[in-house]
Order: structure tokens, then C-alpha cells, then sequence
């Protein structure tokens, strides 16, 4: 009904969405990152940039972007026990109605990104996830993969969210936890792992690219980091009490492998150009 659409909008425009990019010595890459934030036409948006302790022009680069902001970035300088450790303080500051993270060398992929989030939520909804794509560090234009979401989400097969893609509701974060410490490269995994199959929050899959992630970062940039990771994901099927397939590296890798191939062969264009 009509009525019901009012209700919805004005839910819609109280929603505020709080952005938190974990930061340490950044420069090359952040300015990006923020532009690509300040550039989104959702207005209600809180910014938060946890910093490590950065040795480089990192915090310059912040105070210049800080005003643009107009009192909607906030930042600390301190520092951490890693990346997750940070973004455990960022899910502490939020004050927002649903938490996401955008990496310090990641951007949206366009102005709308924000205002496609929160129209996702609805009363039946804890969080959201989307597609994103993989990019060449130097080159954000080059699809190097694509990860494309599912209605359907199913761990044990191989298959997850994209956690940049990955926004919740905060009470969900004040209610279950953050990211487990012991996880390292992998708590991105258990978080979801722990919210999605353990706890089963209510799940929505936003059928649009979101994030362009460049290659090489904590958990994508080298061979060690992949294997530890996999080692750390049996770990946190095993810590919740969730059975998993000896051919679970299998069914993870694979998919992984063969979009290459597509990207290399050109077969994903028709997936940059529908967008």
C-alpha cells in the first residue's frame, strides 16, 4: 500500500550507515578510498578511519579529507594488534544503524553504493552482501576476478560472502561479537561463518557489483597467507561445532581458478559491461 511505502521510505531515510577503513601507511592508495566515499549521494553516512600508528603521509592525507566530511569523519591513531583488531575498535565507535568495512586500497564502484545498501534492510533483514570484483593494484580499471554472490550460502561448499560486500546491523555486532583475534587472516571468515551458519541471522543478497578490491592484500597476496587461511577456516568450522568436506580447500580454490581463467580469456567482460 501506499501507506506502507511511506512508512518504509521514512525507515529508509533514519538509517545511518556507518564506513570504516582500517588504515596503516596508506598513501598510495586512500585517497581513493575516501574520494569514493565522500563521492556517494547517501547522505547520512558516518566515516571511520582506524589507523595503526602510520609512519608515512597516511594521517596528513586524512586531516585534508576531514573537513570535506563536514563532522561525518572521525578517526583514531594508535597502535593495534592487526587489522582485526581494528576493525573491532571501528564496530566500538559506530554509531550507525548498520557496520560495513571498505579496505584502505579498495573503492565503491559507484556513487549509489551507499543508498543500495540501506534500501536492502528491511524489518526481516540483519545484513547484506553483494558481487565485487577483483582489480589489479595498479590499475582499479582491469578485472583480474569476479566474486558473484548467491541467494543461496553455503560454507561447507566453498562458498561465502565477500566480506567487503558484507554490512550488518550493529546490534548484531553488540549482541554476537566481533572478529575472533585468534583467527588472524581469516576472522573475516569466522565472523560470517559464526553469524550466518551458527547463529543464522537474516541474510539478503543485493544483486549488484559494489567494490572494486585491488589484488594483493592481507589475505589474497601471497601463497602462505592462502594456505594459513584454509588451515584457520577448518579451525573455525571445528571451534563451532560445523562439519566440513576433506575436499573443502576443493571446493573453495576451485571457483576461485576458473574465474581466472574466464578473466584471463576475457570471458567476464560481459559481467563489467552489464553493469
Amino acid at each position: 500500500s501506499s501507506a506502507a511505502s511511506d512508512v518504509y521510505k521514512r525507515q529508509i531515510l533514519y538509517m545511518k550507515i556507518s564506513i570504516i577503513t582500517v588504515t596503516f601507511n596508506s598513501e598510495k592508495t586512500l585517497r581513493y578510498t575516501i574520494e569514493s566515499v565522500l563521492n556517494q549521494n547517501y547522505d547520512d553516512i558516518e566515516y571511520l578511519i582506524i589507523d595503526g600508528g602510520s609512519t608515512d603521509s597516511t594521517l596528513d592525507i586524512i586531516k585534508c579529507y576531514e573537513p570535506k566530511f563536514e563532522g561525518k569523519l572521525h578517526y583514531i591513531s594508535e597502535p593495534d594488534k592487526g587489522i582485526y583488531d581494528a576493525m573491532n575498535k571501528g564496530i566500538l565507535m559506530a554509531t550507525g544503524n548498520v557496520v560495513g568495512f571498505l579496505n584502505s586500497d579498495d573503492l565503491f564502484i559507484d556513487k549509489k553504493v551507499a543508498e543500495d545498501i540501506v534500501s536492502a534492510f528491511d524489518t526481516n533483514t540483519d545484513a547484506i552482501y553483494a558481487n565485487l570484483y577483483f582489480v589489479q593494484s595498479t590499475d582499479v580499471n582491469q578485472i583480474v576476478r569476479i566474486w558473484k554472490g548467491s541467494p543461496y550460502v553455503s560454507f561447507k561448499y566453498g562458498w561465502c560472502p565477500a566480506h567487503p560486500t558484507f554490512y550488518v546491523r550493529r546490534e548484531i555486532y553488540q549482541q554476537y561479537g566481533g572478529f575472533d583475534l585468534s583467527f588472524d587472516v581469516s576472522a573475516d571468515f569466522e565472523l560470517m561463518l559464526r553469524l550466518i551458519e551458527k547463529v543464522h541471522i537474516r541474510t539478503k543478497y543485493l544483486d549488484r557489483y559494489m567494490i572494486r578490491m585491488r589484488m594483493g592484500g592481507e589475505s589474497t597476496g601471497n601463497i602462505k597467507n592462502i594456505l594459513k587461511g584454509n588451515k584457520n577456516i577448518y579451525k573455525a568450522f571445528c571451534k563451532h561445532g560445523l562439519s566440513v568436506s576433506i575436499f573443502y580447500p576443493v571446493y573453495r580454490l576451485l571457483p576461485k581458478a576458473i574465474d581466472l581463467i574466464k578473466c584471463k580469456l576475457g570471458l567476464n567482460n560481459w559481467e563489467s559491461n552489464k553493469k
